[in-house]
């Protein structure tokens, strides 16, 4: 599941437990140095192109989940 995915991407960059599928990225400390690893790993893991813009867009981990399980597969 992507949320969960998701999830432990966040929890790993962040250093954290405790990410609620409702929490903001920004209010748990993030920032762009972190925005970027994570960027990398939604690629890396999820095979998921992330722009920067719409991670700013979609600061939790239920709407950024949901943006990408709508992106077309890729290859």
């Amino acid at each position: 599941m992507t949320a969960d995915s998701v999830r432990a991407i966040w929890c790993r960059e962040l250093g954290r437990e405790d990410i609620a599928a409702d929490d903001d990225f920004f209010a748990l400390g993030g920032q762009s140095v972190i925005m970027v690893r994570i960027q990398g790993a939604f690629l890396e893991e999820l095979g998921a192109e992330v722009p920067m813009d719409q991670m700013f867009l979609h600061p939790t981990v239920a709407s950024i989940s949901a943006y990408i399980a709508s992106l077309p597969p890729q290859r």
